[in-house]
């Protein structure tokens, strides 16, 4: 199965997320199939914290992949902030 969820970079104690479409065995942090966006908690007020490329995000789900529900409630989060 596919799934799109949230990999983790960033050093210690300063996290940073790639949204990545990946197959559910790989790792967490492992292989992807394609990179959506990025999330990053600890954005100054000057940098932008959350990018998702949303059309691609309806396309995966389209064709059948599972979102986290991390990776939904951020998508939902930047509807609202655009909106």
């Amino acid at each position: 199965m596919v799934v799109i969820r949230l990999s983790r970079g960033g050093s210690k104690a300063r996290p940073f997320y790639n949204i990545v479409v990946a197959d559910k065995r790989e790792r967490r942090d492992g292989r992807f199939i394609e990179r959506l966006g990025y999330y990053n908690p600890g954005a100054k007020a000057t940098e932008e914290g959350l990018r998702i490329a949303q059309d691609r995000l309806t396309y995966w789900q389209s064709v059948g992949a599972q979102a986290s529900d991390t990776v939904l409630r951020l998508a939902k989060q930047l509807a609202a902030k655009t909106a």
